[in-house]
């Protein structure tokens, strides 16, 4: 008789089931109720900033890079990450954006500049992964998606 071991999912892990995209109540169990909260919220945040600009796109990524929630009309605005127990966002900083940074460098949180400053710098731009663990952390991102792309007025 063989055995078979069934390893339990680690921090971090991504939703590899290829078959279809999350649904909320699976997005829920997997990232957490904080997360899924932090999740939401920032869902909601960007239908009231960029109001009809994005529709998101469920992405699989094959089995280590699982599914993600991808917002982009021309150039992507953010990637959503759900992973076991934690959310990230994904944010790519083209070259005028890095800029915006490096004028106000000091006025982010000192743990949002080291995430940055560690990121690498690829041909389209420097990929930012920020883990939204927080308030702060869920703040962070945002702040970082007004200063890529200003809002849509609502006027």
């Amino acid at each position: 008789m063989r055995e078979t071991t069934l390893s339990l999912p680690q921090i971090g892990d991504r939703m590899s089931e290829r078959a279809a995209p999350p649904l909320d109540v699976a997005l829920r169990e997997w990232i957490g109720p904080a997360g899924f909260a932090r999740w939401s919220e920032l869902r909601a945040w960007i239908d009231e900033f960029y109001p009809g600009v994005f529709v998101p796109d469920w992405l699989y990524g094959g089995k280590n890079r699982g599914w993600t929630l991808r917002y982009k009309k021309t150039k992507a605005l953010t990637t959503l990450v759900p992973e076991f127990r934690r959310l990230s966002a994904i944010v790519v900083m083209g070259r005028a954006e890095r800029e915006r940074f490096e004028e106000r460098r000091y006025a982010w949180r000192p743990e949002l500049v080291t995430l940055y400053d560690n990121a690498r710098t690829y041909v389209d731009g420097k990929w930012l992964t920020l883990p939204v663990s927080d308030g702060s952390d869920l703040q962070d991102v945002k702040d970082l998606l007004l200063m890529k792309r200003s809002p849509v007025s609502n006027l």
